[in-house]
């Protein structure tokens, strides 16, 4: 009989981006929308970013990570898929929930965009204000 296929599931939102997180057995690789990681996030900061659970665990090369992301920018996909995959860790062991807490990546950015008003330029621009 073949041994069980083995994934831990976890979802991510930031602004207007959501990231599907799969975490399987592996050694380490990390795929973003069918790339590696290098390729899909340009910027280090937002490679860092994602890995910044991972690191936090010391579990980098224990799992491969599979991430769908969708919508929003680039810093908005890797804020989500940094809440997805610490979301996953915490179905895999929930004893690792302490610790990802308190580095903060169990909570979700509440910050998404503002609307603009009607009457005015923006959400908070106003048109310039002329006495005469």
């Amino acid at each position: 009989m073949a041994t069980a296929f083995v994934q831990y599931l976890g979802t991510g939102r930031r602004k207007s981006a959501v990231a599907r997180v799969f975490l399987r057995p592996g050694e380490g690789k990390v795929v973003v929308n069918g790339r590696t990681l290098g390729d899909y996030f340009p910027s280090e900061m937002s490679r860092l970013m994602v890995k910044q659970p991972l690191l936090a665990v010391e579990m980098m090369d224990r799992f491969d990570v599979l991430i769908n992301a969708s919508g929003g920018g680039m810093v908005g996909q890797a804020g989500a898929a940094r809440l997805g995959i610490a979301r996953a860790l915490c179905t895999f062991n929930p004893e690792l929930r302490g610790k990802l807490k308190s580095n903060g990546f169990l909570r979700r950015d509440p910050r998404i965009h503002e609307r603009k008003k009607y009457g005015q330029k923006g959400a908070r621009a106003r048109f310039q204000f002329s006495k005469r």
